[in-house]
């Protein structure tokens, strides 16, 4: 099912974590993951001062995700997706995004900046579809359009989109909440069953 929880954090790890699509998460993906996200908030001009405080970012994640997914102790340097969904499951599944671990609050505070191209404060609904088709094939803006409607509530609607308190909230049930019917399950688009 395109929406079930294990689903959605196999699309977690396979497309925002697995940056080098090796099929494990590991050091080398945060830190290409801090040299994007520098990249993409300078619009193509890399600064160097913000890729370094991007690199601490991504490197505490990865130093956190590694700590809590390492459950037999073998220091690999290498984080499966059965790993990952047990290092979430434990940190993350019932718990409001204040309880996150620090480095995932971190990196989503991050990844709304990335969605945020024009850094107003909200995610309207041409940078949701802007987002959604650099990771996903999607044939037809409509089904992106119902995504984000899915996941605005009266208040997004009055603000004229997402902002990041709310974007914590929804990535927070995205990967906490396993109910599939839960709107938060659009917060990347029309979802895939991967295999």
């Amino acid at each position: 099912m395109a929406y079930s929880w294990d689903n959605r954090v196999d699309f977690i790890v396979k497309f925002l974590y697995d940056i080098d699509n090796n099929g494990v998460v590991d050091q080398h993906d945060f830190e290409c993951m801090a040299l994007k996200m520098t990249l993409i908030e300078g619009r193509g001009e890399f600064h160097y001062n913000r890729y370094q405080e991007n690199l601490h970012i991504m490197i505490s994640l990865w130093e956190e995700i590694a700590e809590l997914a390492d459950l037999n102790k073998v220091k690999d340097g290498i984080v499966t997706n059965e790993e990952f969904k047990r290092a979430v499951q434990m940190s993350c599944v019932g718990r409001p995004y204040r309880e996150f671990p620090q480095a995932m609050k971190m990196f989503i505070d991050s990844h709304f900046k990335l969605v945020d191209l024009n850094d107003d404060g909200v995610i309207a609904a041409d940078e949701f579809r802007y987002n959604c088709v650099t990771r996903i094939p999607v044939d037809n803006v409509d089904i992106l359009d119902e995504s984000y409607q899915h996941l605005l509530n009266d208040d997004d609607r009055r603000r004229g989109g997402i902002t990041l308190s709310r974007y914590q909230e929804l990535y927070a049930q995205f990967l906490g909440n396993p109910d599939e019917n839960c709107p938060a399950v659009h917060l990347f688009g029309p979802l895939h069953e991967l295999c």
